[in-house]
C-alpha cells in the first residue's frame, strides 16, 4: 500500500473562527492507482491533497507513506521526502516566466542535486515523452495553456516520482487542451504511475480507476470506475 491514511484531522483556526477541513478521514491508495477526488468547493479535497503531498501537516490521525509515518515530521523532513517521491501538477501551472521550458523542467533536478549530465538526459527524455521538445527554448508566456500544462507535467515527472498529485489540472484550459492533458495523464497511468487528481469535472474523473467524493471533510462515497475512459472522444 503506497498511502494509508487513518482518522486524519485538519483544523484551521483564527482568533474568532475554527474550521474543520478534514474530519477523521481515512483513505488507502495502492501503487499504480489513478484516483479522482471530487466534491464541492470548500469540502476539504485540496486540503487532503496538500497533506498527501506533504505541503501541509494534519492536526491528528495517521499518514503512512510507503510504510513511513509522516504525521510528526517537521517541515524539513516533509520537504526531503516530498522532493524524492512526489510530483505536482497545479491548475495555474506554477511555471517560472523568466526560465525557458527546459530550465523549468530542470529545476527540480537541481534542487535534488542531480549532476549536469544526468539532468540533461532526463530533461531531454521527458520533453520527448510529453511532446514538447520543439518548445524547449521557449518561455512559458510564448506557449498556449495546454502547452504550459504539458511543461508542468514534464516537471512533475522528471524526478521519477512514486506519486503524481494533480490539482484541477484542466481547470484553466479549453476543452481541447484539457483533453490533451487528460490523455497524457492516462498514458502515464498506463505505464504504472500512481496519480491522485482533484477535479470538479465528472468527465475528467472518468479517466481514473476510482472516484472518491468528499463532503464536509469526510469521504462520503468511493466507487471503482468500471467504465474508465481509455480513448478520448474527439
Amino acid at each position: 500500500m503506497m498511502i494509508k491514511i487513518k482518522d486524519l484531522v485538519k483544523i484551521y483556526r483564527t482568533e474568532e473562527v475554527e474550521t474543520t477541513a478534514l474530519n477523521k478521514l481515512s483513505l488507502e491508495v495502492k501503487k499504480g492507482e489513478f484516483i479522482s477526488i471530487m466534491g464541492a468547493s470548500g469540502c476539504g479535497k485540496s486540503t487532503l491533497l496538500n497533506i498527501i503531498g506533504m505541503l501541509d501537516a494534519p492536526n491528528g490521525g495517521s499518514y503512512l507513506f510507503d510504510e513511513t509515518e509522516v504525521v510528526n515530521f517537521n517541515e524539513k523532513q516533509r520537504s526531503n521526502l516530498r522532493k524524492a517521491n512526489i510530483g505536482f501538477v497545479f491548475q495555474n501551472f506554477n511555471l517560472i516566466d523568466e526560465l525557458t521550458v527546459y530550465e523549468n523542467i530542470e529545476l527540480p533536478l537541481i534542487y535534488n542535486n542531480i549532476k549536469l549530465v544526468e539532468r540533461k538526459q532526463r530533461v531531454t527524455e521527458i520533453l520527448e515523452r510529453v511532446g514538447i521538445a520543439h518548445r524547449a527554448k521557449h518561455f512559458p508566456l510564448q506557449l498556449s495553456g495546454g502547452q504550459q500544462q504539458r511543461v508542468a507535467v514534464a516537471r512533475a515527472l522528471v524526478t521519477n516520482p512514486k506519486l503524481i498529485l494533480a490539482d484541477e489540472p484542466t481547470g484553466n484550459l479549453d476543452s481541447k487542451s484539457g483533453n490533451d492533458v487528460m490523455e497524457l495523464l492516462t498514458e502515464l497511468h498506463a505505464t504504472g504511475s500512481t496519480i491522485i487528481m482533484v477535479t470538479h469535472s465528472p468527465y475528467d474523473a472518468q479517466f481514473s480507476s476510482r472516484i472518491i467524493t468528499v463532503k464536509d471533510g469526510e469521504i462520503i462515497s468511493q466507487k471503482e470506475n468500471n467504465h474508465k475512459v481509455d480513448v478520448l472522444i474527439q
